[in-house]
């Protein structure tokens, strides 16, 4: 894991979720880069009824009590993945989701990965990863090599992010704890 990586993500989820906004994803598939840039994400951590995380150490949720700057990757529904950046010190259960991105390149490629275009294209958790070509055999790796690398850059100005209530869980709905780029085209609901 590189250093400065694991330093950055070595925060509970709730204060690194905001902070990854701007941040960008490179993922090599089939010999091709696609760049997207990170445009919303949510916050879950151990103590929140709504992670995975919540009733401890699973076979499904070890990585999230792993190492910081891995992925956790989920399957959901029965049809599709999402993946999480794992956040906070080894032994707690911490990870924030990416909830939508801004495809930067490779967009042609992607569309052929979803067969969608335009703001539809990575404007959900589920599509993203499709987008991406993001499935479970990724899930634990490491951020900081190929072939998907996160690359941190400098913080958004915190009056340009939206700060509110998760979407799609059934738990803890009303913990404040997902954040957007304010106006972004690619957020999945504004």
């Amino acid at each position: 894991m590189n250093k400065t990586l694991a330093n950055f993500l070595s925060k509970p989820a709730s204060i690194v979720a905001p902070l990854l906004l701007g941040s960008i994803l490179e993922r090599e598939v089939d010999g091709k880069l696609l760049r997207v840039k990170i445009v919303e994400t949510e916050a879950y951590d151990q103590t929140d009824a709504a992670s995975h995380s919540y009733k401890g150490k699973t076979p499904r949720t070890d990585i999230m009590f792993g190492e910081q700057g891995h992925l956790y990757v989920y399957f959901t529904y029965g049809m599709h993945y999402c993946c999480n950046v794992v956040t906070d010190v080894d032994g707690i259960g911490s990870a924030v989701l990416i909830r939508a991105v801004e495809p930067l390149e490779g967009t042609k490629y992607m569309q052929e990965l979803r067969n969608h275009s335009g703001r539809d294209l990575t404007n959900g958790p589920a599509k993203l990863c499709q987008a991406l070509a993001i499935d479970k055999q990724l899930n634990g790796h490491d951020l900081s090599t190929s072939p998907l690398k996160l690359i941190i850059q400098e913080p958004i100005n915190p009056r340009k992010i939206t700060q509110t209530k998760r979407i799609g869980i059934s738990q803890a709905k009303d913990v404040p704890w997902r954040y957007y780029i304010t106006g972004n085209e690619y957020v999945s609901r504004p």
